[in-house]
């Protein structure tokens, strides 16, 4: 997993760091004017855990998620 930042520039987000290839899946998260969010110890551990799993590739994809959904 890399953690970087990036510009969004006409419309397009631009990674200064780290060049990816195409078809490569990002995830964005984006500030929204000064918000911010806290989070108890609870909540950060829940966090940590759920971006190593990720990390793993220990997830599901949304697509067999809704099949499962609507097979049930």
């Amino acid at each position: 997993m890399v953690i970087t930042t990036g510009k969004v520039n006409g419309g397009v987000i631009q990674v200064g760091l780290k060049d990816f290839p195409d078809g490569t899946t990002v995830t964005v998260l984006a500030h929204e004017g000064d918000e911010t969010f806290e989070l108890d110890a609870a909540q950060e551990a829940d966090l940590m855990a759920a971006i190593a799993e990720a990390g793993r590739s220990d997830f599901v994809d949304a697509t067999e998620v809704f099949q499962q959904i609507r097979h049930a």
